[in-house]
């Protein structure tokens, strides 16, 4: 459930999943992330947890960013990414970007590239990303990751490439993020690769327009660092 709920206070913002829903697990992480990342997105009013998991977020009026090359919104998206990589991920029950993309690494000691002590969003879709009050707002929190300060933008480069980006383009929008400039170029493959492989089994899970995008965005990529010193 996603609505805007009209009330005598205004407008709030509810997103909720049934109790039992196998994902209902992604409610907590919004919750407990909230205080941490309201300075960048809408803050968490209340919860309420019943036959139904509830959050009632500050609603914000805005529209979801545009992806597209020579968007202006993208450098408003790349100032937030920024903002984010000065948070060190707090001490709570988060994932891990060495779990999350273990099954997609072979070598340990690559994997080991991923690790790190910021807080990532992770999930960069043009949906979750509110152009709102001159800025770029992040919503939909429901998988902060503990790791390398660079997985955010990489993320965002993937994401804005199934959009049009080609990857030279993309990497060129995040190129003066610090955590970017930061990054082992080796780390970067190894990113790369694992998103090739996920994004793959994604899209014959599933082979509607978005994820044989995501796919594609991927393959493309990872081709493109393997041919970078």
């Amino acid at each position: 459930m996603a609505v805007v709920l009209d009330t005598d206070n205004g407008p709030v913002f509810l997103k909720g999943l049934p109790v039992d829903h196998p994902r209902r697990w992604t409610q907590d992480m919004e919750a407990v992330i909230n205080p941490y990342v309201r300075h960048l997105g809408p803050r968490l009013l209340w919860r309420v947890r019943d036959e139904w998991d509830i959050l009632g977020f500050e609603y914000i009026k805005g529209r979801h960013a545009d992806p597209t090359p020579g968007s202006a919104d993208l450098p408003k998206v790349v100032e937030t990414i920024s903002h984010v990589g000065e948070i060190p991920c707090p001490s709570l029950p988060l994932k891990e970007a060495t779990s999350r993309w273990r099954n997609y690494v072979d070598d340990s000691l690559d994997l080991a590239l991923l690790d790190g002590d910021r807080l990532l969003h992770t999930d960069y879709n043009p949906l979750n990303i509110l152009m709102a009050e001159g800025r770029a707002l992040l919503v939909d929190w429901a998988w902060p990751t503990r790791g390398a300060g660079w997985i955010d933008p990489a993320c965002l480069v993937l994401r804005i490439m199934s959009y049009g980006h080609t990857a030279e383009q993309a990497e060129a929008v995040v190129a003066d993020l610090s955590a970017w400039r930061q990054a082992d170029p080796r780390g970067l493959q190894v990113f790369a690769e694992a998103n090739a492989r996920f994004w793959a089994g994604a899209a014959a899970d599933n082979p509607a327009d978005w994820p044989v995008r995501m796919a594609a965005a991927a393959q493309s990529w990872h081709a493109y660092r393997l041919n970078q010193d």
